[in-house]
């Protein structure tokens, strides 16, 4: 059996100009057709890969309506980490994420008011402050939208089937295939149904009645909603509901974007326990584990989360794996993650001591113990949350991961697993893991497929796969929908009787069949093992994507050109398009290409701490831009970098010139010489900009507490208006502490490095290390005293430079010296009423967060980090090159910003300050300037 037809092919065939003119009469500018735009988002996390004709940004719920009406097929997607094949398409796809992620929160949080676009993690942040979040919790909470909770009717690891995206809806305003936007939760729903639909809400109550008069049907939907279970439509919804207006809504929770489009949604909220406890339980063998799981789930917890033998190997392998898991010699082990969960400590503490109890009961494998301490227990989760993408990241290079995702009747959970494991060995799937959650009896396993050769062996699985389920009364998808790769099973699941009442709803919301076609329900036998995904090998920096999309929330250029996953696939569809011959598309990509994804990066590392395999996308970004450099480029930067002193001098002196002459002068002048130039080369001076700084001075102190390397940004920028700068609040805080700094002879020719190493001039950043190296032993004694630098980006350059300074010489950020050193030394400060801080990339990924809030607790009575903080993207003089990509980046943390009130405002990094003061019309300051104001 081979592949009818397999994507992975790079030939883009031109879009339909009728289509695109339709597109374009309904709703006119938000149409994205270049060959990147299409090729960048025919990209999620499933399987599959179809390339949409177009990409459509509509800005509302009215314009959706427009394409609707005008009778278009559409497939909606935000986040894009669908498993099952559901958000992608050769039609047109809808970015619902960009102009949709709207979050209000109503009664006190007991509701909130959310729009598809929204990431679930920023919605659970707003509810924190009020003791609330979310049920659904699903592994991909970082990413995932709303959009997608709701339509794949969201569970994961705590919620079960009481508290999924099913059991915690309210309302929501859903845009029909007809343009008809009806909100569910108003009084007059029902008979505003009858009104504009009649057919809908007519054929609605009649399905409901055909259901509930067949008992045969009635007892098969208890018995397959009382699991897990996203496969099909919710028909549980004909059961549960009375009124049109609410099957409506219930019939598309899960519904995969093919009944209507959800523009906003009204969900109750669950406690978000303040307070847990966390182990993990070894068991020598699976069967022992399933056999306790009974025992453990009368006790009460919250999650009970099993990770079987290859699980634990791979969970090894993690940084963050504490001792007893590296330790352990796996054969045949299991392992359930357990977690109880209380807002009284006095109720955890009994459930901690019960659950000691009911361990020491078990035959393990290696001791366990209930940890609380937050750290642990993020390292447990991380792992655990993390498992999928680390498998599939270290699968063999050419392969696909799939994974997959069933449930059965918790007593039948360990034969399945038994079945599971003679299919694997059957069709030789080597090193698939099983995971999931075990008190659901839902199982998620990977299997890494070369779907570019003959697809016997999967189709054959997949068959045997189905019987084993359905044999022990499972669901084929207990989370992750129906999608493509379950959709010509659905009949055998449900039956003939209950399958042509799924077809009736299909038919009843969607006439025309123009939404997601082909998802969810298909005639089409064969339908998973076309559109298949073959994996192109590209380069080592990004061949371990497996296209999840996690990095895509923090990723400061997403609202503007590219994100990482967009920036890696399209690396594999230039690599394909290559191989393939067509030069055409190859030379199309490589020019969106410069523009798009190395350009507009940010090289700020955020997608790193976001992605559970740990890539980072700036790394090939700043290779690529090593490769664009000419001999004279190279040789230019190297050149600075060995006269550094005079090159920060000569960029001082020309900003105290532009500061003195007319503004208008000087921006014409460096527009002129940006369109003489290249953008990416010329800074664009603005009127915003400060004046030059003052120049890094030695200070030496023979017997110094630390040595200070001021950033050479103070050189380069003066100090924020009304501030003295962060070179002297630094030494007038230590000062008042007793605390002396030594500034090394040399500093006005040393830096972190970070303009050559993000920029790609190699030859540069060699000689800026072995100069860095040299200083840094010399004025530290060997590594006798640590080296500290007032801003975070450089402190993190400085960190790697110091790395290969032979004897350990540790770097330090001024604000984690002050927190630790000098804050306990300084008088009482007068406090401020309130401060807006802005976290900066360097110092998250630093772990500053600790020590930056230790300090600005003690500046100001109300801390407020604004909604929508991320990632300035001035990165150095990247704001410069292109302010455009810091406008994008700001523009949501600026407008939170602007409905607050604050008695000061600051930042960690010189230039963060000046992107934040541009985006804001606010003084940014150091953190370190703002304290030493209060304690003077």
């Amino acid at each position: 059996m081979s592949v009818t037809r397999t994507q992975g092919t790079p030939r883009l065939p031109a879009p339909d100009p009728a289509v695109l003119a339709a597109v374009e009469a309904a709703v006119p500018g938000i149409t994205r057709s270049r060959a990147s735009d299409r090729l960048g988002q025919a990209h999620d996390a499933s399987h599959y890969l179809l390339t949409p004709q177009a990409v459509l940004v509509p800005r509302s719920a009215e314009q959706v309506g427009a394409l609707m009406r005008a009778g278009l097929p559409l497939t909606f997607r935000s986040g894009g980490t669908s498993l099952s094949g559901q958000a992608v398409t050769d039609h047109l796809l809808v970015d619902t994420r960009r102009h949709f992620r709207g979050i209000e929160v109503l009664d006190g949080g007991a509701r909130v008011r959310v729009q598809p676009g929204a990431v679930l993690r920023q919605v659970n942040a707003r509810l924190a402050a009020y003791g609330r979040r979310l049920g659904p919790d699903p592994a991909s909470e970082a990413a995932c939208t709303i959009g997608g909770v709701v339509a794949n009717n969201s569970s994961g690891m705590t919620c079960g089937t009481h508290a999924n995206t099913y059991e915690t809806l309210e309302s929501m305003v859903l845009v029909l295939p007809s343009g008809t936007v009806l909100d569910t939760g108003a009084p007059d729903a029902d008979a505003r149904l009858r009104a504009l639909e009649p057919d809908l809400a007519a054929g609605l109550e009649r399905l409901r009645d055909r259901v509930r008069g067949n008992p045969e049907s009635a007892r098969r939907i208890k018995a397959q909603f009382a699991l897990k279970n996203t496969m099909g439509y919710g028909l549980n919804s004909l059961l549960d509901h009375d009124t049109p207006a609410q099957i409506l809504a219930h019939l598309v929770v899960g519904s995969e974007g093919t009944l209507a489009f959800v523009a906003e949604a009204v969900l109750r909220t669950v406690p978000a326990h303040r307070l847990a406890a966390t182990g993990l339980l070894v068991f020598p063998a699976l069967r022992t584990a399933m056999a306790a799981v009974p025992e453990i789930v009368a006790a009460g917890p919250a999650a009970v989360e099993l990770l079987d033998a290859e699980s634990l190997l791979v969970a090894q392998e993690d940084p963050k794996a504490e001792d007893v898991l590296r330790t352990l010699t796996v054969e045949d082990h299991a392992a359930l993650l357990v977690e109880w969960q209380e807002s009284d400590p006095e109720v955890l503490a009994d459930r901690e001591r019960a659950a000691a109890r009911l361990f020491g009961a078990f035959d393990l494998a290696a001791p366990a113990r209930l940890s609380g301490d937050a750290k642990g227990r993020a390292a447990l989760w991380h792992i655990r949350k993390g498992l999928y993408a680390s498998v599939a990241g270290a699968r063999p290079s050419g392969t696909t991961a799939l994974l997959e995702d069933v449930a059965v009747p918790v007593p039948a959970l360990a034969d399945l697993c038994d079945d599971l494991a003679e299919l694997f060995a059957r069709y030789r799937y080597e090193r698939s893991v099983v995971f999931g959650h075990a008190k659901d009896g839902n199982l998620h396993f990977t299997l890494n497929e070369h779907f570019g050769t003959d697809l016997r062996r999967y189709a054959d699985f997949t068959e045997d796969m189905v019987d084993a389920v359905l044999g022990r009364g499972g669901t084929l998808k207990a989370e992750h929908g129906t999608g493509r790769v379950m959709a010509p099973f659905v009949r055998r699941q449900y039956g003939d009787e209950l399958y042509a009442v799924m077809r009736e709803v299909k038919r009843l919301c969607d006439p025309g069949d123009t939404l997601n076609p082909g998802v969810v329900l298909t005639d089409d036998p064969r339908a998973h093992l076309r559109d298949l995904k073959s994996a192109v090998t590209v380069e080592p920096e990004v061949d371990r994507c497996v296209e999840c999309g996690y990095c895509e929330p923090v990723c400061p250029s997403r609202d503007l050109t590219t994100t990482p996953r967009q920036r890696i696939v399209l690396r594999r569809e230039l690599a394909a398009a290559r191989a393939a011959g067509d030069h055409e598309l190859a030379r199309r990509l490589e020019a969106e290409y410069a523009y798009d994804a190395v350009e507009t990066c940010a090289v700020d590392g955020m997608c790193a701490t976001a992605c559970p395999v740990l890539i980072n996308t700036g790394d090939l970004t700043k290779r690529l831009r090593a490769q664009d450099h000419g001999r004279v480029a190279q040789a230019g930067w190297k050149t600075a970098a060995g006269h550094w002193g005079a090159v920060t001098r000569a960029m001082d002196t020309a900003l105290d010139i532009a500061a003195a002459a007319p503004p208008g002068l000087v921006e014409a002048a460096g527009r002129a010489a940006r369109r003489i130039g290249a953008p990416d080369t010329v800074p664009e001076w603005s009127r915003d900009l400060p004046r030059g700084g003052e120049p890094r001075r030695p200070a030496p102190l023979p017997d110094a507490d630390a040595v200070y390397v001021p950033s050479c940004l103070n050189t380069m920028f003066a100090p924020a208006e009304g501030g003295p700068g962060v070179m002297t609040a630094l030494r007038r805080l230590t000062e008042r502490a007793g605390l002396r700094l030594h500034v090394p002879g040399d500093i006005a020719n040393l830096c972190c490095g970070t303009p050559w190493s993000s920029k790609g001039f190699t030859q540069g950043y060699e000689v800026m290390r072995g100069k860095v190296r040299t200083a840094l032993l010399a004025a530290t004694d060997g590594g006798r005293i640590p080296v500290i630098s007032d801003a975070a980006s450089c402190t993190e350059g400085f960190r790697r430079l110091a790395a290969t300074a032979g004897p350990a010489v540790e770097v330090l950020d001024a604000v984690s010296f002050v927190a630790e050193h000098v804050l306990p030394r300084l008088p009482a400060a007068r406090r401020l009423p309130s401060l807006a801080l802005h976290p900066t990339c360097s110092s998250t990924r630093l772990g500053l967060d600790r020590d930056i809030a230790r300090i600005a607790e003690a500046v100001a009575d109300e801390v407020v980090v604004p909604e929508g903080w991320q990632c300035c993207a001035f990165a150095g003089d990247r704001g410069m090159l292109h302010p455009e990509l810091t406008a994008s980046a700001t523009r949501a943390e600026a407008e939170s910003v602007a409905r607050g009130d604050f008695a000061a405002h600051a930042s960690v990094n010189r230039t963060c300050e000046i992107g934040l003061s541009r985006a804001t019309g606010e003084t940014y300051h150091h953190l370190l300037e703002v304290l030493d104001q209060v304690t003077t």
